[in-house]
């Protein structure tokens, strides 16, 4: 089964900007949908941005202008750019991929990395 690495998190002033970073241990897979979703403590996990394999995005309002998602089809690769950053954007986030497998498509999960904003 693949797995997902991902990377880029720390901890940034508010206003600051990251960038994560999401990769797919095998790149000959086909992957479908990739996202980003974040888990505050004592919170529920929720969807940040996602993209399709044609480029469609769809953000969660609260990131709406300020954060970017994209891709790199040929690496399996997916991106968060975060801008203008606010204590509220801390969380874990983790990436996300729906794979096509030999059967069925699965959905697996990175194993998050923190983001932590400073007021």
């Amino acid at each position: 089964q693949v797995q997902l690495v991902d990377s880029g998190g720390g901890l940034v002033q508010a206003g600051g900007s990251l960038k994560l970073s999401c990769a797919a241990t095998r790149s000959t897979v086909l992957i479908n949908t990739m996202g980003w979703y974040r888990q505050a403590p004592g919170k529920q996990r929720d969807m940040v941005a996602t993209i399709s394999r044609g480029g469609n995005t769809n953000y969660a309002d609260s990131v709406k202008g300020r954060f970017t998602i994209s891709r790199d089809n040929a690496k399996n690769t997916v991106y968060l750019q975060m801008n203008s950053l606010k204590p509220e954007d801390t969380a874990v986030y983790y990436c996300n991929a729906v794979v096509t497998g030999a059967f069925s498509e699965y959905n697996t999960w990175g194993q998050g990395t923190q983001v932590t904003v400073s007021s």
